[in-house]
């Protein structure tokens, strides 16, 4: 850590009333050990928390203008969990242009930096771009897919952050075409209007919700009314679509803590978001199952 950055998170330390001192702190993976600023008070980074203290009404659309951000000026923070390069440069971005400050807080997890489906190109972050509220099918890493047309689709998975990848891999894997993945990026306030779009493309699939964390955690219980409030339009007219949840059972803890295990609860909701029936594995690529469809 640079020496002014050191000072820097000192003096925001100080400021709260909190002792700060500056350890060794191990990095993933077998990366060198870091210097890191540790308070003495944990800061626990839960998405769910956040999302909790989240202002935006789940059973209200509102009239949304993204050129304006009349949404984000009337909610009390931003909560995004970007899963792109050109997404994070873009909401950052986004941050500084504006004429008007809210908190942002991103839930963007270190997996990405060395994952190569989550690079992007100049291009993404050229003039004429902006960050992306909700990532649609077709786009990134899932570009070259042949999947079936929007009509024929049979399930509608949406997701936000690491889990894409997961997902996507399994689905190449097992050559499924006919499932689309929606990457929900800006999780409060939450895209009803994108999300809308969305469902009505796919209105004969079934809807989903996967994430890999616990299902008392996360983004479920606070995406889940809105997805539903969503598809009931600006007007309220349209018919609901709930959501069903895959991810791992409710847990007190965020993870089991044992590897085999851990593998074993991604498998099967990796196959309840893609399949959505028991189905015999074949064979493991890479860490993926490979199911006998």
């Amino acid at each position: 850590m640079a020496r002014h950055q050191r000072r820097l998170l000192l003096e925001v330390a100080q400021l709260f009333g909190l002792e700060a001192e500056v350890e060794d702190e191990p990095q993933e993976g077998a990366e060198p050990r870091s210097r890191s600023l540790v308070l003495e008070q944990p800061l626990e980074e839960r998405l769910e928390r956040f999302l909790q203290m989240s202002d935006d009404d789940p059973y209200f659309f509102p009239k949304i203008n993204p050129g304006t951000g009349k949404q984000i000026q009337a909610t009390n923070w931003q909560i995004v969990n970007c899963s792109t390069a050109a997404n994070y440069f873009h909401v950052l971005r986004r941050q500084i242009y504006r004429d008007f400050r809210k908190p942002l807080v991103c839930m963007t997890g270190k997996f990405t930096l060395r994952l190569r489906e989550a690079t992007s190109t100049i291009d993404e972050m050229a003039e004429g771009t902006r960050f992306q509220r909700v990532i649609a099918e077709g786009h990134g890493a899932a570009a070259e897919e042949d999947l079936v047309a929007p009509s024929e689709t049979k399930r509608l998975v949406l997701c936000s952050g690491k889990v894409y990848y997961d997902l996507l891999r399994a689905r190449k894997l097992n050559n499924i075409k006919d499932v689309a993945l929606i990457r929900v990026e800006q999780l409060s306030p939450f895209p009803f209007d994108l999300v809308k779009e969305q469902l009505d493309l796919y209105a004969g699939a079934e809807v989903v919700w996967c994430q890999e964390e616990p299902k008392n955690q996360c983004g479920w219980q606070y995406v889940r009314p809105r997805i539903e409030t969503a598809s009931r339009g600006l007007e309220g007219n349209d018919a609901p679509r709930l959501a069903q949840y895959t991810g791992r059972a409710t847990a007190a803890s965020t993870a089991t803590g044992f590897k085999y295990t851990h593998i074993a609860e991604l498998h099967e909701f990796l196959r309840d978001a893609l399949v959505g029936e028991e189905v015999e594995v074949e064979k493991v690529d890479g860490g993926f199952p490979v199911w006998k469809l």
